[in-house]
């Protein structure tokens, strides 16, 4: 999940090297921390929170098929 978030990421923003991603696990849950460049944000968050939403659909996807809970953040 964390290699699919950040692979997301990187394809949207203009300094990919800035992405970093984070994973904290704590039972079955899952919280990804992502950041970006400040000038990236806007990038990345869309349109009335469009493409973050997306993001966290996408990733969500195959923790669904194991019964995890992942969560995103954009900090």
């Amino acid at each position: 999940m964390k290699e699919l978030a950040t692979y997301l990421a990187k394809q949207l923003v203009d300094t990919p090297d800035s992405v970093d991603v984070q994973v904290s696990e704590d039972g079955d849950t899952t919280r990804l921390s992502m950041r970006v460049a400040d000038a990236d944000k806007g990038k990345v968050i869309g349109k009335q929170g469009k493409v973050i939403k997306a993001i966290r659909q996408i990733v969500g996807i195959p923790a669904v098929k194991t019964g995890r809970k992942v969560f995103l953040d954009l900090e």
